[in-house]
């Protein structure tokens, strides 16, 4: 075998790495409804219910933080983000969690938060220490 196509299998090796690793990250939108029947890791965008009760206590488990969001339809669930509590939650606009159901919970690994417009609509991304 030439150089050349020693060269261009690897490269094709490498192409395939890369796209393989961008693919895991690809999770589709999805309600709760939906991330209930499929069980896999998805994205769902929602609302905080400002009105239901919201758990942190960085004594007991600094990376425990349980709240409720509102999906798209309307659907409204407890959600238990694996990381701390991010600065100004409550006054968030629309949330997107990476996560998975687990019976009546979804479970959140990773969290990205529109801010109101006094920010400027910078989007803060909290990344879990615990990958689930």
């Amino acid at each position: 075998m030439k150089k050349i196509h020693i060269i261009a299998i690897i490269m094709i090796a490498v192409a395939i790495g890369l796209l393989t690793t961008a693919a895991e990250d690809m999770s589709t939108y999805a309600t709760f409804t939906q991330a209930a029947k499929s069980g896999e890791k998805v994205k769902i965008a929602g609302q905080l219910s400002k009105d239901k009760e919201m758990i942190y206590n960085p004594e007991v488990d600094p990376n425990y933080f349980s709240f409720f969001i509102k999906d798209g339809e309307g659907n409204e669930n407890k959600v238990v983000l694996l990381a701390e509590k991010p600065q100004d939650f409550e006054l968030s606009e629309q949330i997107v969690l990476t996560g998975s159901m687990k019976g009546d919970e979804f479970i959140a690994t990773d969290m990205l938060m529109k801010c109101p417009s006094k920010y400027k609509d910078e989007e803060v991304y909290i990344k879990s220490k615990r990958e689930g």
